[in-house]
C-alpha cells in the first residue's frame, strides 16, 4: 500500500530570541516528524538553536550542512555548482521523508521567504509536496526594535538591499530611498559604509548586530570596526534622516523646491550656473574627462531617471530624477536650484544639444527670472556618431538627422522633412523610429523614402550600441523589417554615394559620386 506523502512545513523561527517564535511555528515543531534546518560549514544550525526546546525528544533531525561558504571551492562548478548539488542533495532526503508520509518542518531563521535557503527547498519540493509556509519575525524588525529606530512613516519609501550589490548601485539605491535596510554585512562592510557616505546616509546610519540575542548591541556604523561585524549583523537607515532641516526631496517636485529655493529674509545666494550635460551613449569610456569634471563639482543632477542612475552617487550630491514627457518642468526645476545659488546639472544621454535637454532648457529659461543665470551646454558623444563609427563612416558625407517621434510635432510635417531629405539624397539619420504607443511611422518612412531612393539603399540599424546588448544589422530600404525596431534603435539610411566594402559601410565625401552602388552586405553582420 502506497503512503499518503507528507506535508512540507517552511517555519520561520525569528531573528534569534526563542520567544519570538509564533505560536504556529512551536506547534507544528512540536508536532513534527521530521525537523530539518541548515548549518553552515563548521558551524552549529542557528535555527535550530532558537527552537531546541520546541524539538521534541525521538523526532528525525536532518542537518543540511552547506558544503562551502563563498570562498574556493574543488568542485568543477565551482562555488554555484557546489551549491547546486548541496541544494540537489539536500532536498533529495526531504523528498525521501515526505514520499514515507512523515511530515517535515524545515526552520527558517527570521522569516522563510526573506533571503533565506527554505526558498531552494520550495523551488524543489512544492510541486511534489503540498507545502505550507509559516512566516517568521524577520531580522530587521527585531532591529529596529533593539535600536528603538523608527524606520519609516507614512509615505516614507523602504527599500531593501544586500551589502553584496557593487558599492556604486547600493550608493545610488541608498540616495534614492528614503528608508533602508541593509542586509549581507561581514565582509562587505567597508564598502557598505563607503557606499552610505557616497549617498549622504552615513550620518544616521545605525548598526545592529546579533539583533534579539543575548549579545545584541547596536551603534552609529561610523563608530563600527570593520574587523567586527559578523554575519549576523545589519544597516539601518531611516526614513526620518531624510526628513530634517535642509532636506531636498528626491520624490521630484518643482514646486516644493522652487518654494525651498526662494532666499528668505534678504538673504541672498549668488546665482549659481546651470550646466547641460551629455553623457553620451552608454559606456563610461565615452563620457568626456570635461563632463566627468563637471559632474565631480555640482550640487544636483537633475533628468530623465536613467540618464540620472548613470551618475555615480556620492556625497553631497543630490539627484532627482522623472519621467521623459516632462522636458519644460524639468528645466524650470533645475533653473530655480541654479537660482538659489546651487551647483547644477541637467543630464541628457548622448548629446544634450541633440534632441536632448539644451533646447528645453533654453526655451525655459526665456522667463525673465532666469535672466541672471547662467547656461553652459557640455557635449557629448552623440547615439548617431556611436552608430556610424561601428558601422564604418556612413556620415562622412552631407547627412541630415530626423527624429520619428510626432510628441512635439505633427506627423505630416516630419514626413515633409523626410521627402525634402530624399530628394535632396541625403544620408538620415533617424532618432527615436518607433516605441510601444508607434508602431507606423517606420513602415511611412519607407514608403517615402522608396518615392526616391533605390530599393538597394544602404540602411544600418543600430540597437543598443554601447552596451553589452548591441547589435549591428546592414540591411536596405526595401528590406528593412520595420517590426524589429524599437526606441533602442537608431537608423542610418545611406545616400547614393554609400557603400559597403572592405566589411565598412562609408559614404563618399565626392559630390560626383552619385551612382547608386549594389548592397553587399558587410561581413560578419547580418544584412
Amino acid at each position: 500500500m502506497t503512503a499518503i506523502p507528507g506535508r512540507f512545513w517552511g517555519v520561520g523561527v525569528g531573528p534569534g530570541d526563542p520567544e519570538l517564535v509564533t505560536l504556529k511555528a512551536a506547534r507544528l515543531i512540536a508536532s513534527a516528524d521530521v525537523v530539518a534546518y541548515h548549518a553552515g560549514v563548521r558551524k552549529s544550525s542557528n535555527a535550530r538553536r532558537i527552537a531546541a526546546s520546541l524539538i521534541p525528544d525521538g523526532v528525525i533531525e536532518e542537518e543540511l550542512r552547506y558544503p562551502v561558504t563563498t570562498g574556493a571551492t574543488e568542485h568543477p562548478g565551482g562555488y554555484a555548482g557546489a551549491m547546486a548539488a548541496f541544494y540537489e542533495e539536500a532536498s533529495g532526503r526531504l523528498a525521501a521523508h515526505l514520499s514515507a508520509g512523515r511530515d517535515v518542518v524545515l526552520l527558517a531563521e527570521g522569516d522563510p521567504l526573506f533571503y533565506g535557503s527554505f526558498m531552494y527547498m520550495h523551488d524543489a519540493l512544492s510541486e511534489r509536496f503540498e507545502t505550507v509556509i509559516v512566516p517568521g519575525v524577520p531580522a530587521f524588525s527585531a532591529a529596529t526594535a533593539v535600536a528603538a529606530s523608527p524606520l519609516a512613516r507614512q509615505t516614507d519609501v523602504l527599500t531593501v538591499l544586500p551589502g553584496t550589490l557593487p558599492e556604486p548601485e547600493l550608493a545610488r539605491r541608498l540616495a534614492d530611498t528614503d528608508a533602508a535596510v541593509i542586509m549581507k554585512l561581514g565582509r562587505t562592510f567597508p564598502a557598505v559604509r563607503r557606499a552610505l557616505a557616497a549617498a549622504g546616509r552615513l550620518e544616521h546610519a545605525v548598526y545592529v548586530e546579533r539583533a534579539s540575542m543575548v549579545d545584541e548591541r547596536w551603534l552609529p556604523v561610523a563608530d563600527v570596526d570593520p574587523d567586527s561585524v559578523p554575519y549576523f549583523s545589519l544597516v539601518l537607515v531611516a526614513g526620518d534622516s531624510r526628513h530634517g532641516a535642509g532636506r531636498r526631496p528626491d520624490v521630484w517636485s518643482p514646486t516644493t523646491e522652487r518654494e525651498r529655493s526662494q532666499p528668505s529674509f534678504g538673504h541672498q545666494r549668488q546665482v549659481g550656473e546651470l550646466l547641460v550635460i551629455g553623457l553620451g551613449p552608454g559606456p563610461e569610456a565615452w563620457v568626456t574627462p570635461e563632463v566627468t569634471a563637471a559632474l565631480a563639482e555640482v550640487d544636483h543632477v537633475v533628468g530623465y531617471a536613467p540618464y540620472v542612475n548613470r551618475v555615480a552617487q556620492r556625497a553631497g550630491l543630490t539627484r532627482h530624477a522623472s519621467g521623459n514627457s516632462v522636458e519644460l518642468d524639468r528645466a524650470r526645476f533645475a533653473l530655480d536650484l541654479a537660482l538659489a545659488g546651487e551647483r547644477v546639472a541637467v543630464v541628457s544621454g548622448g548629446d544634450a544639444g541633440v534632441f536632448g535637454m539644451a533646447s528645453a532648457v533654453y526655451e525655459a529659461a526665456e522667463d525673465e527670472r532666469y535672466a541672471d543665470v547662467a547656461v553652459r551646454v557640455l557635449p557629448g558623444v552623440s547615439a548617431v556618431q556611436a552608430v556610424a563609427a561601428r558601422a564604418g563612416a556612413p556620415i562622412g558625407g552631407d547627412f541630415a538627422v530626423v527624429s520619428l517621434s510626432d510628441r512635439l510635432k505633427p506627423w505630416p510635417l516630419i514626413e515633409q522633412r523626410l521627402r525634402g531629405i530624399a530628394q535632396a539624397d541625403l544620408v538620415l539619420a533617424v532618432y527615436n523610429p518607433a516605441s510601444r504607443s508607434r508602431t507606423h511611422q517606420v513602415v511611412e518612412m519607407q514608403k517615402v523614402l522608396l518615392e526616391h531612393r533605390s530599393p538597394d539603399t544602404v540602411v544600418v540599424v543600430g540597437r543598443d550600441v554601447g552596451r553589452a546588448e548591441e547589435s549591428l544589422t546592414v540591411t536596405t530600404l526595401a528590406e528593412l523589417e520595420a517590426d524589429t525596431i524599437d526606441m533602442k534603435c537608431l537608423l542610418i539610411v545611406g545616400s547614393s554615394g554609400t557603400r559597403v566594402t572592405r566589411g565598412a559601410v562609408w559614404t563618399s565625401r565626392s559630390s560626383t559620386a552619385t551612382t547608386p552602388h549594389r548592397h553587399e552586405p558587410a561581413p560578419g553582420r547580418p544584412g
